[in-house]
């Protein structure tokens, strides 16, 4: 059973490849630029979401796909229907796909589009598998350099819980299904074993390094705001602070342990995510 990984370029398909080839799977790379794919060690074909007329032929004799969602806003619907049209024509049996973190009841903007493709994947008529990804640890452990130039951890969560954990424990998650019996039709919601606060994850890094990063709350409009001053677009950061706003809401928070239990392993603690950005960050200086 041939099983093809999209975005194979990006970090997590990247991890889950390596997972895969781990338990000797067979596997295909599928990458928008197959180039950036080259050194994943597998057979790669081009596929980009954009380009339709690619997916048919990157899809040619696979039994099972990992369709890894696109990362671009209000894009994200009509790029997942062309992958599942052209797996239903080529013939693909099963896909497993990665959603949202209770995607039909999440405040989270980018809810919407992940419960209409797991719409579209229910009228396709091909089976399929849905996991509910909850928040990688590293969306907050990227901020880690900044909070230490800054001297503080900004955010707009509150005191939010966050069900966060390592990028790795999802990927693991998703190498697990593809590779094991009982999981057609299943939708699992995957979450870090314990949630922390922006205030945890300050005082952790505090802890880490020796400094005092206290977490500072900003309302949303503050936070966008701050962000853009950064540099980052204005979409991208009005974006980021709503995300914020729907952690304060519990968007973020789930303690079902549905990941553990399918990983078979406890997920990756905070203080792990911490030493690994801080050292991620000493080997760029």
């Amino acid at each position: 059973m041939t099983i093809a990984v999209t975005g194979a370029s990006g970090q997590f398909g990247r991890a889950t490849i390596d997972l895969l080839r781990q338990k000797n799977a067979p596997v295909v790379a599928l990458a928008r630029a197959p180039e950036k794919a080259a050194d994943l060690g597998v057979p790669v074909r081009a596929a980009d979401y954009d380009r339709p007329e690619t997916l048919g032929p990157a899809l040619a004799g696979i039994d099972t796909l990992l369709l890894v969602s696109g990362t671009a806003f209000g894009a994200r619907l009509r790029q997942h229907r062309a992958v599942i049209e052209a797996a239903s024509a080529a013939g693909v049996r099963w896909i497993v796909y990665t959603s949202l973190l209770r995607a039909d009841s999440s405040p989270l903007s980018l809810a919407l589009e992940h419960l209409e493709t797991e719409q579209a994947l229910a009228a396709s008529g091909i089976a399929h598998t849905i996991l509910r990804n909850g928040w990688y640890a590293e969306n907050y452990t990227a901020s880690i350099p900044g909070a230490l130039a800054g001297g503080a951890f900004l955010g707009a969560a509150g005191e939010a819980r966050i069900s966060a954990t390592a990028r790795a424990d999802y990927a693991a998650a998703a190498a697990t299904v593809l590779t094991g019996e009982g999981h057609v039709g299943e939708t699992y919601e995957l979450a870090g074993d314990t949630a922390f606060t922006l205030t945890d994850l300050a005082a952790e890094i505090s802890r880490q390094t020796g400094r005092d990063i206290p977490y500072r709350d900003l309302t949303e409009a503050e936070y966008a705001a701050t962000l853009i001053g950064f540099g980052l677009p204005e979409s991208a950061a009005l974006a980021y602070a709503s995300f914020d706003k729907a952690a304060a809401a519990g968007a973020l928070y789930d303690d079902g342990r549905q990941l553990s239990r399918l990983i078979g392993r406890p997920t990756t603690p905070l203080a792990a995510s911490v030493e690994a950005a801080l050292a991620g960050a000493l080997a760029k200086s």
